[in-house]
């Protein structure tokens, strides 16, 4: 069987690659999982950088390909904020609901909530960086919280086209 870690400590992500990938022989694990308490810190200025820097040091550390993303959420009306900090944009320790809370509070008085999703998905190996991607979904913030399922801004961001947030929509979609 082969073996593909995840440079994450997010539980929530590595349930969500595992059903994304689904690729039988494959042993999809968390960094955690091969290396408890190892970690890799996310000081670039930029997602490209941080998901390089994450993957590559991971690969290195444990002697697997590893897998490493940052996402970014990039708020028109705030500047591109939260942005690159998007998972600690409520101070560091937050919550998936204090960031929320922060982005929305944030919006009061905008009427533009225009904002897009960034993610750079980086692959490497012991040896370094095979390939990367970056996806871009645009969409708005909402202006209160909507549906159940996936994690972070999900309930907070309506897909352009979609009329829902991601925390409204089922795997499938």
């Amino acid at each position: 069987m082969s073996r593909l870690i995840l440079a994450t400590h997010n539980r929530d992500k590595l349930r969500e690659i595992r059903a994304l990938l689904n690729l039988p022989g494959l042993d999809i694990m968390a960094v955690d999982d091969v290396l408890p308490g190892f970690d890799v810190e996310e000081d670039q200025d930029t997602i490209l950088g941080n998901a390089v820097k994450k993957a590559v040091e991971t690969a290195k550390a444990t002697g697997f390909p590893c897998l490493a993303d940052d996402t970014g959420l990039f708020i028109e009306a705030l500047k591109g904020a939260p942005g690159v900090m998007a998972a600690r944009y409520a101070g560091a320790g937050c919550s998936y609901a204090d960031n929320r809370h922060k982005a929305l509070q944030q919006l009061l008085n905008y009427n533009n909530r225009r904002a897009e999703f960034r993610t750079v998905a980086v692959l490497a190996e012991p040896d370094g960086v095979v390939i990367w991607r970056e996806g871009i979904v645009k969409g708005k913030i909402t202006t209160a919280e909507r549906g159940d399922n996936g994690f972070g801004y999900d309930a907070i961001f309506e897909v352009d086209g979609k009329n829902k947030t991601y925390a409204e929509m089922n795997n499938d979609e």
